[in-house]
């Protein structure tokens, strides 16, 4: 006689529970869950796409959280980019919540194109999840992100010149908004989740188009990753999860150092620059992300564009910058204001 479907996964999660303790999750996701680092009530909320990173996640929250089994719901976004397999992703979904006794909401991408970019699906994908969050009223999205992930940020973030702040994603306990986004496996590689999987006799979906090399980082992950690893003689993906904790640390230091300077006026509406006198360039830099970031009708400045500003900034005279079609920055009087462009005059650069 067969076991009932129900036992089967749940038999499955606790095995992995045991394959995958407590004790291997993230120190600080845990802290969070333990009520220590903040609230703890409410709904929590798992990404859930099928695939073997996001089903340990799920399994792990159902073992090691009985307690929350009520108010847990797992979020599956059905990009429709796969035909077939991606309903089929869905339908296995469905089948492991049900055996659970989870809750599961279901969201499909009803402007999807088979040339989207990957930016453009996780867009729309993360849109789902804040829709899904508000309306079963969570704060709380358990992401399945793992070392590996962090290595492959990293070295595409390299490639862009990020600064500590990018550098240190994906962080185990995330601020967003009114939400916080929470990565527990950070502290396990890929290999070490799926030989659980295996251990447990678990099952999971595959997407085939991660082996493919359509996106930047699947490229990273099949082509650089492997080759940085041989040339490095080491545990480089260990060593990247390392520096991102401490590039963390930093980037923390940083925004607390700010936040203790208070440079900006009210609403962000201003920004004090005398209050960045003979700072580290690295906190007026960061003061002005912040600025730029409060003004709704600044356009999106260039590189080049702010460190032309960040410049000017840092020497204190009087400037006139352009922020776009909507106005300008300007300095003078030791702030830097955002000025509303007067439709019909001409402004010069000073």
């Amino acid at each position: 006689m067969s076991t009932p479907p129900d036992n089967h996964w749940r038999r499955k999660a606790t095995a992995l529970g045991r394959l995958l303790p407590r004790a291997r999750l993230h120190p600080a996701v845990l802290a969070w869950a333990d009520g220590r680092l903040g609230t703890a009530r409410g709904c929590w909320a798992a990404a859930f796409s099928g695939g073997a990173d996001s089903l340990a996640l799920l399994l792990l929250l159902w073992a090691h959280w009985p307690e929350r089994r009520r108010r847990l719901v797992a979020l599956h976004f059905n990009h429709r980019l796969r035909g077939r397999a991606a309903n089929a992703d869905e339908r296995f979904c469905r089948k492991v919540c049900a055996a659970l006794g989870l809750r599961l909401r279901v969201g499909r991408w009803r402007k999807a194109r088979r040339d989207a970019s990957e930016e453009e699906a996780r867009a729309a994908r993360f849109g789902f999840f804040q829709r899904a969050m508000r309306q079963t009223g969570s704060r709380a999205l358990w992401l399945g992100h793992h070392q590996n992930d962090i290595a492959e940020t990293m070295l595409m973030r390299l490639a862009r010149g990020s600064g500590a702040a990018g550098l240190a994603a994906p962080r185990p306990v995330q601020r967003v908004a009114d939400r916080v986004h929470l990565r527990p496996m950070l502290t396990l590689k890929k290999d070490e989740i799926t030989a659980a999987l295996h251990a447990g006799g678990v099952s999971w979906r595959e997407d085939r188009t991660n082996a493919k090399e359509n996106f930047f980082r699947n490229r990273i992950r099949h082509a650089v990753l492997p080759a940085w690893q041989k040339a490095s003689g080491r545990d480089a993906v260990a060593g990247a999860a390392l520096a991102r904790g401490l590039l963390e640390e930093d980037d923390t230091a940083l925004e607390q150092w700010l936040d203790e300077i208070q440079p900006l006026g009210r609403g962000g509406s201003s920004l004090k620059i005398g209050q960045l006198a003979e700072k580290p360039r690295a906190l007026t830099r960061r003061a002005l992300h912040r600025w730029l970031a409060a003004q709704p009708l600044a356009g999106e400045l260039s590189r080049q564009g702010f460190e032309d500003l960040l410049a000017a900034v840092e020497a204190g005279r009087p400037a006139r910058r352009s922020l776009g079609r909507r106005g300008f920055a300007v300095i003078r009087g030791g702030l830097l204001c955002f000025v509303q462009r007067i439709p019909g005059k001409r402004l010069g650069r000073k």
